[in-house]
């Protein structure tokens, strides 16, 4: 395998530990400094880097997440260019993706969900007071740490000013960003989203963190395209037949995954609040309660 260059090295004086994780724009490296300790330190693709559209959103993650201040937000530390590398410092957070920790673990017990909806929520309803729409929620932006339940959400890459314009935008009219099993429906045409859209990805997050499974059952990108544009997602009770959820539960989540954007909650923070709320007393009362408790138990256990 072939030796990063940057690894050992130090710049804006943060030196570089180890290549910790890699996306399609970015490398992230662990990363030592005097004063601020251990650190994530991001920087774009080499082949990225003459890209203006490429950089203008690196840039932007790095300004918006200045922005936004929650104890569930990753703490932006630094932002700068050294010898043409755009950089970016955040804080190291301890845990693992939410992507790994649910392949593994989902379905989670309600309890478990109820907070990370809440951390989640609580985050994203903190970027959109300062004017800003992530467009990425899904569980590969979002750290935890299972030992202390909590949550630390990521990436705003391709967030955008809830007051921008058509013209301002940096995707093409006509193309969509985010990834497509979370993305509201509204944001497949390319068009202007608004925090509402944030809520459709944290209710399939949430869909997904109580079922294992994703409220969409297509096979390629085209078929979730047509699914998320012309039909209804596949409600949650229908999505394990071993684990029903009170009709309340059910009904919170499939709000929250309405097509139209003015059908959901007013806010990310209010949908997550009636989640929470139904999760108090999340099965049926007429639920058999020996096997089933049985099953839960299996269902619930995981790989923690």
């Amino acid at each position: 395998m072939t030796r990063d260059p940057l690894v050992g090295s130090t710049i804006a004086g943060f030196t570089l530990l180890d290549r910790v994780g890699e996306g399609g724009t970015a490398t992230v490296y662990k990363a030592q400094h005097d004063g601020h300790g251990t650190v994530a330190f991001k920087v774009l693709k080499e082949k990225l880097r003459q890209d203006r559209t490429a950089v203008a959103r690196f840039t932007r993650e790095a300004n918006f997440g200045t922005r936004v201040t929650h104890p569930n937000v990753i703490r932006t530390i630094q932002t700068g260019e050294d010898a043409g590398l755009p950089f970016l410092v955040i804080e190291w957070a301890a845990g693992e993706l939410m992507e790994s920790y649910a392949k593994r673990n989902a379905p989670f017990p309600p309890d478990e969900v109820a907070s990370i909806i809440s951390q989640i929520a609580g985050a994203v309803y903190a970027a959109h007071q300062a004017g800003i729409v992530h467009r990425d929620l899904k569980p590969d932006n979002v750290m935890y740490d299972h030992d202390t339940r909590t949550v630390k959400l990521l990436d705003f890459g391709i967030a955008t000013a809830t007051d921008v314009t058509p013209d301002q935008r940096l995707t093409r009219a006509g193309f969509f960003v985010g990834t497509l099993m979370y993305v509201a429906p509204e944001a497949l045409s390319g068009e202007v989203v608004s925090p509402a859209a944030d809520q459709y990805s944290l209710a399939t997050m949430a869909y997904q963190f109580l079922t294992g499974s994703l409220p969409y059952t297509a096979k390629s990108p085209r078929e979730m395209f047509t699914q998320l544009l012309s039909q209804p997602p596949v409600a949650l009770n229908k999505a394990k037949s071993e684990l029903q959820y009170h009709p309340a539960v059910e009904a919170v989540v499939m709000r929250g995954l309405s097509k139209a954007p003015k059908e959901r909650y007013a806010t990310v923070v209010e949908f997550a609040e009636a989640l929470g709320a139904a999760l108090k007393d999340p099965f049926p009362a007429d639920t058999p309660t020996g096997g089933f408790l049985s099953r839960m138990r299996g269902l619930f256990g995981g790989n923690r």
